[in-house]
């Protein structure tokens, strides 16, 4: 039973921001669910993570940082959805601002749990990456941009709450620069690595900004849904005209993304060239093909672009599906970028005996655990924002 808590103005209409049985136990859930996430991860850090993680030598790398991908990539591209309206001033998109604001924290927030666990001791990259810069480490400049986007963005949601629109803007402006500069720098983490030919080149940090937008772009779409579906609100005929415009721009950019893979697959295959060939195949045609052609492709882009353009985007719950696909597609995508990286055997063309073709990974219950606090901990914050900043309206929504 839903019973009036308080009320917001939105098009010259009241409100109510509910408060439900319901609504508060998905609260309690998935407050319980982070919390269990987190005493994994405690629990890893204790036991060390040789014991707790499946991760070697030759994977070091497994789901704890293709989920943290996942966060920082939707946060980055939720910040590019929000500040074309309130920085830049396409009036469209100006009634998800808010809400998009917000969730870029949270996820970055969610991100940044997930990936302390996976570092061994977290706290000396907080102290190290202070008092010992290393200005030629990526992974260095990843830290501290993302640390500037986070304050920016923070900063930012502030300055909206207290209606400071000018300062809002400007706020909006240095998150959006400094979020794709952190966002190009997590690309060069993985193109820089030349002994990774699955990853290297220029290719990287383009293809993480693209994918990043139309991230945010589904992360809307999804959770500005669920948030008037929770309240049971009635969308302003702006609000349904803004979700129309990210959904345009959202299968604009799907279609985008596959002309990336296309080009992506190509290259992994034309001249046999050495570890990317087989990487690639691995991806099309072997152990993950299943991940890349119905999570990535399937569900990530096609089905999304089909019900977006289909409906030309006037079908509010159509876009909720659709946003719904590409997000668990978009995991998909992480998942595998980060682990087809890693499984081809550096020395198999040698042709030595016992050497694999493909290495295998598998997660660990610490690493599933963990992965789903994050969720857990990004869904909570959502749900308690909804209700904390009543719906973060906006005054021209």
């Amino acid at each position: 039973m839903n019973e009036p808590h308080v009320t917001s103005l939105t098009a010259g209409k009241a409100l109510p921001v509910t408060t439900s049985r319901a609504y508060n136990a998905s609260i309690a859930l998935f407050g319980l669910l982070a919390a269990v996430g987190i005493a994994f991860g405690l629990h890893a850090m204790y036991i060390g993570h040789d014991a707790a993680y499946n991760c070697t030598r030759e994977i070091p790398w497994g789901l704890l940082i293709a989920t943290y991908v996942f966060f920082v990539v939707t946060s980055t591209g939720l910040c590019i959805v929000s500040s074309i309206g309130h920085v830049f001033g396409f009036e469209s998109f100006v009634p998800i601002a808010k809400r998009a604001v917000f969730l870029s924290i949270a996820t970055i927030v969610s991100g940044f749990l997930v990936i302390a666990f996976e570092i061994e001791n977290p706290w000396r990259m907080a102290i190290y990456n202070v008092i010992s810069p290393n200005l030629t480490s990526n992974i260095w400049w990843m830290g501290t941009l993302y640390g500037v986007y986070l304050f920016f963005m923070a900063v930012e949601f502030a300055m909206l709450q207290m209606g400071r629109h000018k300062q809002a803007a400007l706020m909006g402006l240095a998150g959006v620069l400094s979020g794709i500069a952190a966002h190009s720098n997590l690309g060069a983490v993985f193109g820089l690595l030349g002994a990774r030919e699955f990853w290297h080149g220029p290719y990287m940090p383009i293809y993480f900004i693209t994918s990043a937008a139309m991230s945010g772009c589904a992360a809307v779409l999804l959770f500005t849904y669920i948030a008037y579906k929770a309240n049971g609100w009635q969308m302003s005929d702006k609000l349904k005209s803004s979700l129309r415009a990210v959904g345009m721009l959202g299968a604009f950019l799907m279609a985008t993304l596959v002309f990336f893979d296309i080009w992506k697959v190509i290259s992994g295959i034309a001249g046999h060239p050495p570890g990317k060939y087989e990487a690639t195949m691995a991806l099309i045609a072997g152990p993950y093909a299943i991940n890349f052609w119905v999570g990535e492709i399937l569900l990530g882009m096609v089905l999304p672009f089909t019900l977006i353009i289909g409906t030309r985007g006037k079908s509010v719950p159509a876009l909720f599906i659709a946003g719904a696909m590409s997000v668990i597609g978009i995991f998909f995508m992480r998942y595998d970028l980060v682990l087809v990286g890693e499984i081809v055997y550096p020395f198999h063309e040698y042709g030595v005996i016992d050497f694999p073709k493909y290495l295998s990974y598998v997660p660990s219950l610490h690493e599933i655990m963990i992965t789903i606090g994050g969720l857990s901990f990004c869904a909570m914050a959502f749900l308690m924002g909804e209700k904390i900043f009543k719906g973060h309206l906006a005054e021209k929504h």
